[in-house]
């Protein structure tokens, strides 16, 4: 996504863009001729409802990163279940595959909580490329067991380690699922348009006029932040992994 994962750069731009566009209305202001009674009213009327639509666009958005950040939390807890029920039924296993797909299971606890925690890209890779090796492990010592000893009992933590890396998948589908670039491009472009008229629409000089960009920008900067999973300051914490985890000390 980007800038899109650095909020302050999103609100940065998106201030300078507004600014940009009061002054411009009011240099064209400036220059033309005021409107007249009859046209003055029309223009109120298409402000009005282009800082209506800008406040709906904006509401929308906000309720959008909201759903998703929801959705990271929910995956996170439904991660540690997941883990916490397959480290149990692992017990259900032959002695020899139980012990290691515990220790398995602690390795691979450790890296999804690395996952939740890590800010750059480079770290993040080779996380990935950890947790894909331990999920082949792990699936290889349930299905080993299964051949061995094809029973309703053992399936059962078959089935669970089936949920654990499917837990996986999901997380990371919620994580990769932002509000769309169009969306941002949608605001930003209304966002100027606004602008653009209050600062032609403004009798007189003042700074009033540069509020609506700074509220504007406050809000862009509060929806980003909550849509950047790494980037923001609000962020999903790995709350219920690191309980777990501390449970599962051997």
């Amino acid at each position: 996504m980007g800038d899109l994962d650095h909020p302050f750069v999103v609100s940065a731009v998106a201030l300078g863009a507004q600014w940009l566009a009061v002054y411009a209305g009011r240099l064209f202001r400036e220059r033309n001729q005021s409107l007249s009674e009859d046209q003055r009213k029309d223009f109120d009327v298409v402000q009005a409802a282009t800082l209506t639509l800008l406040a709906l666009i904006i509401g929308f958005s906000f309720s959008m990163a909201i759903t998703r950040y929801d959705q990271r939390k929910n995956y996170e807890e439904a991660e540690a279940n997941a883990i916490g029920t397959e480290y149990l039924r692992a017990d259900l296993l032959p002695s020899e595959d139980a012990a290691h797909a515990r220790e398995l299971l602690r390795k691979y606890l450790e890296r999804r909580i690395a996952f939740y925690q890590a800010r750059d890209d480079s770290s993040l890779g080779q996380i990935d490329a950890d947790t894909t090796k331990l999920e082949a492990e792990l699936w290889s010592t349930v299905l080993r067991a299964a051949k061995v000893q094809p029973t309703l009992v053992v399936a059962l933590a078959v089935s669970g380690m089936n949920d654990v890396l499917n837990s996986r998948g999901y997380t990371q589908a919620a994580w990769w699922n932002r509000i769309p670039v169009a969306a941002w491009a949608m605001m930003g472009l209304i966002a100027i348009a606004g602008n653009l008229m209050v600062g032609y629409g403004a009798h007189r000089r003042g700074a009033f006029l540069f509020v609506l960009p700074i509220v504007v920008s406050i809000a862009f900067l509060l929806i980003a932040d909550i849509d950047s999973p790494r980037g923001g300051i609000i962020r999903v914490l790995p709350q219920n992994l690191i309980s777990l985890s501390r449970s599962m000390t051997p």
